[in-house]
């Protein structure tokens, strides 16, 4: 699943309350079932967490934390930590300090990926990573979700990287879900009509379910939550005019949904 909202939505803070690090102030929220406020410890075995801002030890070394992360967990899989480490081009005994912010990331990310946890749970995990990382972060990121028995909650801006691996897509807007579903069905839904008429269209112009309206003379671009093949027809004899219906990315229908040309 992934998360999707524009900065100050509430992606980070709906995370730290289902992780347990903030707690709500209205409603409820349950994790594996449990109230996060006071997971035990066998359902914290099975989260693994990828902070935005990354808070590592600096003065150990890579090989020396992912030892002391893994001592917590009784089922780690060093084999899988070691790959990672080689094909991220993580020294094991570089010390953390000094490393760049995008190895840093690289490196909590094998670290919560190392008890392949059931739900692992990703804030902006690949913002600081160049587009060859990001998609090495990316093919990694499928191959651990493959296992039907794990979930992955994915907060991102980066719609494109979102596109590539999400089946599901939640949209958060003014800390309220405004849209939870799959991925395919709302790219199915949200559409674009770029409308030709015959003569100037007036100011009131407007068309069912629709996101948002931007008309000019003859012309108009519609954005619509849903459309009918009849609305079309119907649109194209009223107005004596040509309608395209354009399919849209996940991007467009972000800012679609938001309002924004």
């Amino acid at each position: 699943t992934g998360l999707l909202g524009k900065n100050g939505s509430g992606k980070s803070t709906l995370l730290k309350c289902l992780l347990g690090l903030l707690r709500a102030s209205s409603g409820q929220a349950r994790v594996l079932g449990e109230e996060p406020w006071h997971l035990s410890a066998s359902a914290k075995a099975q989260l693994g967490y990828v902070p935005q801002e990354v808070s590592l030890y600096s003065w150990m070394r890579v090989r020396q934390i992912i030892e002391y992360t893994a001592a917590f967990y009784p089922k780690w899989n060093h084999e899988l930590t070691a790959d990672l480490a080689r094909r991220w081009q993580l020294p094991l005994e570089d010390r953390v300090g000094p490393m760049s912010q995008g190895q840093q990331q690289k490196l909590a990310l094998i670290l919560a990926l190392g008890h392949e946890p059931e739900l692992l749970i990703l804030d902006e995990p690949v913002a600081s990573l160049d587009p060859s990382a990001r998609r090495e972060f990316l093919k990694t990121l499928l191959d651990v979700a493959r296992d039907e028995n794990r979930s992955v909650l994915f907060s991102t801006h980066i719609t494109s990287d979102l596109e590539r691996v999400a089946d599901r897509v939640a949209v958060l807007q003014d800390g309220r879900i405004v849209y939870h579903n799959e991925l395919d069905e709302l790219k199915d839904s949200i559409k674009r009509l770029r409308i030709t008429a015959a003569h100037d269209l007036p100011a009131s112009f407007g068309v069912a379910n629709s996101l948002r309206s931007e008309i000019s003379g003859k012309h108009a671009l519609v954005a619509v939550s849903h459309i009918e093949p009849t609305s079309v027809q119907e649109l194209e004899s009223q107005w004596q005019a040509s309608v395209a219906v354009e399919d849209l990315s996940l991007e467009e229908i972000f800012l679609e949904m938001h309002g924004d040309a």
